[in-house]
Formats: structure tokens, sequence, C-alpha cells
């Protein structure tokens, strides 16, 4: 949550996402009840040094450097939180008093806060006794969550030693004193939520989440075998390829792949934050890669992709949606589809926060591409459209040569392909249907299109230029 976003939150008052502590040199001791009824609902955050009527009393300023690191220890700590579910809690000064913000999103786990089982309503958190009613939050999350799906044939044969050694040496290069990075495998899988009971057959097994960051390609292939990721540079040809990257492997190689591909075909402007100098490109596209590795539905059949044109980057990913419709970088919850996996490449570094890739796209798209907007749309296919080739088409001042661009574009495709339809064109060129009409309606008054033939049946002409530049 950005600090603005946390002022209206302020504004409007504790909610079944939001939830107010007062703390000014020790935490709450309601505060994990409250973070597990989060991580068993639908995620939240809370807010320490808020009253219950939204007056900011703020956290003791030498008690806030000791209060997070008690949060980090405690929600790593298995008798406080079960399973733990690692916290990075955040300080801002707001009216001049501290508060802290802990984002806790929604886990694919149930957990227990001080040995019970919480959920969160209107009217606050609320233990749940009823097994049946534990049961059914198992349930929902298992379906919701397939990250969480039991394999209990799998053994850590299966895995790749050189995969977990590697991952642990990440967790130390970020932290040095990093709790997971000397742990046995079997403790560490434990810890990270890769190793659970299955809730209906009572066994205990590796889980779709472990597969997927250590398998062998053989495991992963045969427990995810429509799992994919589509790397594709459309510069010349747009209705194949120039280039293709195809991703089937372990996840932390994945990261790696998919970034390689980047870094083969952008740019990297030079760009100052201050008096450092920062690579614009991988702070832009590391959040994207990681986005679609981290939110990818699994057991999707469709691939997800990334596409680079000439004018812009395109993501796709499947997804089970938490919501529908366009995402505004400036008010918008996040919602992660595999925290296990999300919690993980947290700790490798690799995923700063829930959230974090829509605020620092939008943040920095602009030094990269003046003045361009990024689009998020969340469906059943969630889509990134990231402009890279200026911001003619967020900018009034640019509309004639982004018009331009786009006419060209459309006679380069209809003399390729002389029988595409108005929505296939759209499509292609990452337009509205109403704006290809319009463009094909202005190179019909200027003599370069030509309909032959009935809307139906009918196909296109490119008039082609005299030798004196006129029209043949």
């Amino acid at each position: 949550m950005t600090e603005s976003t946390i002022r209206r939150a302020i504004e409007r008052g504790e909610d079944i996402d939001v939830e107010f502590k007062e703390a000014k040199t020790a935490l709450p001791r309601s505060l994990f009840q409250s973070v597990g009824a989060f991580l068993n609902q639908d995620g939240g955050t809370v807010l320490l040094g808020v009253e219950d009527n939204g007056d900011i009393s703020g956290v003791d300023p030498d008690s806030v450097d000791k209060l997070r690191r008690d949060i980090a220890n405690l929600s790593n700590n298995p008798e406080k939180l079960d399973p733990p579910y690692l916290l990075f809690p955040h300080a801002l000064e707001l009216n001049g008093k501290w508060v802290i913000q802990i984002q806790v999103p929604a886990s694919s786990q149930v957990h227990r806060a001080d040995g019970d089982v919480y959920l969160r309503s209107e009217d606050g958190d609320y233990r749940v006794k009823d097994l049946r009613q534990i049961a059914g939050i198992v349930n929902r999350k298992l379906s919701f969550f397939t990250e969480q799906r039991v394999y209990p044939h799998l053994k850590l044969s299966h895995f790749r030693e050189d995969l977990i050694a590697r991952a642990q040496e990440m967790m130390l290069a970020r932290n040095p004193q990093h709790t997971w990075a000397n742990l046995p495998l079997e403790e560490l899988f434990q810890k990270a939520g890769f190793l659970r009971e299955d809730a209906f057959s009572g066994t205990t097994g590796f889980t779709l989440a472990a597969v997927l960051m250590f398998g062998t390609d053989e495991i992963i292939g045969s427990v995810a075998p429509a799992y994919k990721f589509d790397a594709l540079l459309r510069r010349k040809d747009l209705f194949r390829y120039d280039d293709r990257l195809l991703v089937r492997t372990n996840l932390i190689d994945a990261y790696d792949l998919l970034m390689g591909f980047v870094e083969k075909h952008l740019d990297d402007p030079f760009f100052l934050e201050g008096n450092v100098s920062v690579s614009l490109r991988s702070k832009i596209f590391r959040e994207l890669v990681a986005n679609i590795i981290a939110h990818r539905e699994y057991t999707n059949a469709a691939p997800a992709t990334m596409v680079i044109y000439e004018d812009r980057v395109e993501f796709k990913n499947p997804n089970v949606p938490h919501g529908h419709g366009p995402i505004n970088p400036t008010d918008f919850t996040p919602h992660p589809k595999n925290p296990t996996i999300c919690k993980f490449m947290l700790q490798l570094g690799r995923f700063e926060e829930l959230g974090s890739g829509v605020i620092n796209v939008s943040r920095y798209l602009p030094h990269y591409a003046e003045g361009a907007l990024p689009q998020f749309l969340e469906e059943q296919m969630f889509t990134a459209i990231i402009p890279i080739a200026g911001g003619d088409q967020n900018r009034g001042t640019g509309n004639q040569k982004s018009n331009q661009k786009s006419n060209q574009k459309i006679l380069e495709l209809l003399k390729a392909k002389p029988l595409l339809t108005i929505h296939e064109l759209a499509e292609l060129l990452a337009m509205s249907v109403s704006g290809v009409k319009k463009q094909i309606a202005k190179l019909k008054v200027q003599g370069e299109l030509k309909r032959i033939g009935p809307d139906k049946g009918g196909h296109w002409e490119v008039v082609e230029r005299d030798d004196d530049g006129g029209r043949g």
C-alpha cells in the first residue's frame, strides 16, 4: 500500500481487510489473531499506531525498529503462527507520528494463531472451533490455490539439490542472518509450505509449488504437463516470430531465462535516480517477469506469454481472477494467486512485496518510454501492456505520430493477409475495434486502402505507390 492508500484506509475506518491496533512500545496481544484471520481469509492490512476510531496515536519512535524485528521473528515462530508465514512490516511517518504497516496476503494454507484458527468478518476477528467449518476453509483454499496440491508419491530424490543450495545462497546474499538459509532440506520445505498434509487423505507429501520451484524437468512435466512460458519477438514477422524462447523448467531458472530474453531484445537507457545510475529495464521487467511466474495458474492449459513488439511488450498469463477489469495503480488491493511461490520468491529477492509490480512499473515506465503508461487488466487471462516506443499513444500531443505508425502497420498486415477481419486487426495491434475502424476509414479516404467485395467474403487491397509517389 502506498502512503496515499494508507491515508484513505484510515479515513474509511476498519473493514474486513483493514485492522487498526494501538501500539506504543510493545506488540498488541491480539496482533497475530488478526494476522491469522487475514491469512485464512482474503488478506488485509494491519496498521499499528492507529486507534479503533482512526486517530493516529503513533508508535514510539525508539520502539519502531524493535517492533518490526519482533513481528518478523514471531511470524516465523510456529508457536505463534502455525504454519509460519514470514512478514515484512514497513514503517512510515504520518502527521509527524510513526505507523507500522503489515501487509498480510491471503495464504494457500490454513494457519493457527496462538493455537486457534481465526477468520475475519465486518466486525473483526473471530475464533473458529467447528471442525467442519475449518474443513470448509481447507476445501475453499485447495480449489482456489492449486499450488498446494499434494503429491504423496514424491521423494526428495525428485528434487534438485543444486537448486535448493542455490536458493539458500540467494537468501544469504539478501540477508546474512536469514533463518531459512541453513535449515536441513525437509525442515526448509516445511517452513516454506512445500511439504504439507493432504486434507482429504491425511498423508503428507510435497506440493505442486515445491515441484515447480525445485523439481527436475521430468517430474515437472509429469505433474504439470500444461506448464510453459512462451517468449516471442515480433518486430518484423507479426504472424509468427523473429525469435522465440520456450521455457518448461523450474521457476528459478525460468526467471533467469525470461530475463535473458528481455536483455537480449530490449534497450536499457541511461537513467539517474538521484545521484545513482539504475537499470530501468531491470526495474520494470524484473517485476513483470516475476509477476507471470508468481501469479500464473499452473493447472491451466493456456501458456503464459511475453511478446515483444516494436512499440510495446505484452504479458499474458492464465490466472484465477480475484476481480475483473482494469487495475488502477494508485488504488488497488493486490491478491496473490500462488502465495507459497510468492513468499519463497520474496525470500530470494526476486519479488519485493505483493503489489510492488504494478506500482514500480507505473513509476519507472514513463522514464523508460517518455510519457508512457502501462495497462493492467485482470480477467481469466491477466494482461499487462507496456509501451516501449515513447508515450505517443498516451499523450494528445503525440497522436499524429501514433496514428501514422498505426496506419503503416495496418497496411503491412493487410498486404500480407488481405482476408484479416477488423477484430483480428484490433487484436494484433492491441487497439480497440472502433480505433481500427477509424484508421481504416482514413486510409480509404487517402486512397491507400480499398475494400474489394462485401464485408463478409471480400478482401482488402493495399494501393501501391507509383514511382512518382502517387497511387497506382
